[in-house]
């Protein structure tokens, strides 16, 4: 069974950063390509970014792009959403989640984390 324990997160200033981290549990080398979702208060969940197996390839959603940045680090089996010039809008609570194969669905992810807190103050 995959576990993913997120850390990382916080309240912050409009322009500031943040970073989250997903640590992904119970075993080394994952084979599994890992994405970031975020669910704001009254709205669905939306795809923030994936990046694949070997960190190779990165997808980002176009609100996030070129603000926002994927990364793992496969020796620690551990992914990074790093945040920057945070908006207002950016404001939800995120999650990290595993899947088979890169995608911004999220039926797609079969394991999910549970989820931190990011909030952003104008």
């Amino acid at each position: 069974q995959v576990q993913l324990v997120e850390s990382g997160g916080g309240q912050v200033q409009a322009g500031g950063s943040l970073r989250l981290s997903c640590v992904e549990s119970g075993r080394t080398g994952s084979p599994y390509v890992m994405g970031w979702f975020r669910q704001a208060p009254g709205k669905d969940r939306e795809f923030v970014g994936a990046i694949n197996r070997s960190g190779g390839i990165k997808e980002y959603a176009a609100s996030v792009k070129g603000r926002f940045t994927v990364s793992r680090d496969k020796r620690k089996n551990t992914v990074y959403l790093e945040m920057n010039n945070l908006r207002p809008g950016d404001t939800a609570v995120y999650f990290c989640a595993a899947a088979g194969f890169i995608s911004g669905g999220s039926r797609e992810y079969l394991y999910w984390g549970q989820g931190r807190q990011v909030t952003v103050s104008s």
